[in-house]
């Protein structure tokens, strides 16, 4: 097994866009660390112990800050916005107004365009190993959308190997708004091959089927289908399964309907190699399984291993796809003046 380490504080100063890029470190008394960037306010690395009490790096991710510049795959950890996932055509109608959107994912506009949040050096603070807050100002117009949007979020490693992401935004226009984290997990540790055998359970009755373009046309009953997670399966039980879904989008990549509150998990993922279980909670109506289907190899990951499809998977708790397209889900319009608020919980454990 690899020998799991933090990259280095100095490969990540650098300057883009005249602001200074910087490596954030959080730890606990358990012995657990998380590298947080500036830059797309993202997770870079997640140390926790294994079953023989080793740290494993269970997130991937990138060495140096150039590499996370260049990288095929642009979201590896951070905060997707202002709107996560896809829109349709790239466009939404609010209050009487058609906005168009980049279109950066064949015809949808995905995680608020090609320069989303994930391009920005965000604003930071730190408390203590514990805590850092990162803030931005998003500019009316800004990838189309309306809106001058003041945007923070908060990370904070608990004694109990939790970490905690705290949303808030708020808006001097009515606009939409669905925030995510869009960390690929690898719980045997990044690098160290596909994440196929990993048990999975996602405690969602139903998951929002999608068309060609991979945005939803159907709610769809998870009993006797291949997305069923009811119980504890591996990913690999399923993803070749003659199923159009999964076909089409090479794997999994779809939003499960999470009918529970944060005090309990929406999903739960762990290796029976390592040991280490990670639990997810989340107030968001949704999380999205990723399975990294469309890694291409050419991202070099933080131990030397190419990232080949199915290198790590996301689940990412937000608001459903094309929300502002389709009236019928939970509304993701922030109202100007009010504040939107969201949080989620990735848990780190021991499976017994």
């Amino acid at each position: 097994m690899s020998h799991y380490h933090l990259p280095s504080i100095h490969n990540f100063t650098s300057t883009l866009d005249e602001k200074h890029t910087h490596l954030i470190v959080l730890k606990n008394t358990r012995g657990m660390q998380v590298a947080l960037s500036d830059y797309g306010a993202r997770i870079v690395s997640i140390l926790v112990p294994d079953n023989t009490g080793k740290l494993r790096d269970v997130a991937l991710g990138f060495s140096n800050i150039g590499l996370y510049y260049r990288a095929d795959e642009q979201f590896h950890g951070v905060t997707a916005g202002r709107f996560a996932n896809r829109i349709a055509h790239g466009k939404f109608e609010l209050n009487g107004h058609v906005y168009n959107l980049p279109i950066n994912n064949g015809i949808n506009c995905l995680h608020g365009g090609p320069n989303g949040f994930h391009t920005k050096i965000w604003d930071r603070r730190v408390s203590y190993e514990a805590q850092a807050e990162f803030y931005l100002v998003s500019k009316d117009g800004e990838e189309g959308f309306p809106g001058n949007l003041n945007v923070s979020v908060t990370y904070t490693l608990t004694n109990d190997n939790e970490i905690i992401i705290k949303y808030r935004a708020d808006s001097d226009q009515d606009t939409v708004i669905n925030l995510t984290n869009h960390t690929y997990f690898n719980l045997n540790g990044e690098g160290s091959g596909d994440i196929l055998s990993h048990q999975l359970k996602i405690n969602a009755d139903a998951y929002l089927a999608v068309d060609e373009n991979q945005i939803p046309i159907a709610t769809i009953p998870v009993e006797g289908t291949p997305f069923d997670f009811k119980e504890f399966k591996s990913i690999a039980q399923d993803i070749i399964a003659d199923d159009e879904q999964l076909i089409g989008a090479k794997g999994y990549d779809h939003c499960f309907i999470n009918n529970n509150p944060i005090s309990r998990a929406c999903a739960t993922a762990y290796s029976p190699k390592s040991g280490i279980r990670l639990d997810v909670y989340t107030t968001e109506p949704g999380v999205q399984l990723y399975t990294g289907n469309w890694m291409t190899g050419n991202d070099i990951g933080k131990s030397g291993t190419a990232y080949l499809p199915y290198a790590g998977f996301c689940l990412e708790t937000q608001h459903f796809p094309d929300s502002p397209n389709q009236p019928e889900f939970p509304s993701t319009l922030l109202k100007a003046g009010s504040e939107f608020t969201s949080e989620t919980h990735f848990k780190f454990s021991i499976e017994k």
